[in-house]
């Protein structure tokens, strides 16, 4: 990660979180105190943004400033409003296709997602604030820069942002193995919104009780399960396939 990707000193972190700055994660100095410092918690808090305690050391190593015992890794691409890009898609297309990655962590894989999602023309990516994959260089790599040219919203509950998908008119598709259905049986020409799951967890149950179909990849052999950027590509061009594009 270069240098520009860094912000760090108490003070301008406090800024860069008031100026909604897309911060990915944010490390503090472990047994640090005061009353900025306290400050600086509390708007992490407030914003939900990633934190790590780590030793002076560390921080050491990420900057050579002096970082008063803060270093925020920054995004290199900005958010979009998740509400707006909604009403923007919806408005604006008769047939719209969301990607929803529940705790997807791993950053290669969500580089391999976003350079799909882009050549099948889906229309914004949504992730939930804490617990998924930060958009780092190595997220730019992976996706040979697909990343910048497809909306990505960040969203506080992924439920929240399934109910409003859903009072949208977009049907909400889990990519599950907790299912008998398949991929192959769905209807996918509607408005809609897929959903894969972290690499070892999968969707979370309170996800998969509020949306619309549960769908799976029929498996041959012995492996259960495909990587989730292969599987997400499976979903996305059978949607391609389906809706003739």
């Amino acid at each position: 990660m270069q240098k520009s990707q860094f912000i760090y000193g108490l003070r301008a972190i406090i800024e860069a979180i008031d100026s909604e700055t897309a911060i990915n994660k944010v490390y503090l100095q472990k047994g640090l105190g005061g009353e900025l410092f306290v400050q600086l918690e509390n708007k992490l808090r407030k914003a939900g943004i990633t934190t790590s305690y780590v030793p002076f050391q560390k921080l050491n190593k990420l900057v050579r400033g002096n970082h008063q015992g803060a270093v925020a890794t920054v995004s290199p691409v900005s958010f979009s409003v998740f509400e707006e890009l909604v009403d923007q898609v919806c408005a604006s297309k008769k047939t719209p296709l969301f990607l929803l990655l529940d705790r997807v962590s791993d950053v290669r894989n969500f580089g391999a997602i976003i350079r799909t999602a882009v050549c099948t023309g889906v229309d914004g990516i949504i992730v939930p604030s804490s617990g998924s994959a930060p958009v780092t260089s190595d997220t730019v790599k992976t996706s040979a820069g697909a990343v910048f040219n497809i909306p990505i919203a960040k969203v506080n509950h992924m439920k929240d942002a399934v109910y409003y998908l859903q009072a949208s008119g977009v049907n909400v598709v889990a990519a599950t193995e907790k299912t008998t259905n398949t991929l192959f049986d769905l209807d996918l020409k509607k408005p809609l919104a897929i959903i894969m799951g972290a690499e070892d967890k999968g969707i979370s149950p309170a996800v998969l009780k509020i949306v619309d179909h549960l769908a799976q990849i029929p498996m041959a052999g012995s492996i259960a399960s495909l990587n989730v950027s292969v599987a997400c590509g499976v979903f996305l061009y059978e949607t391609v396939r389906q809706r003739g594009a």
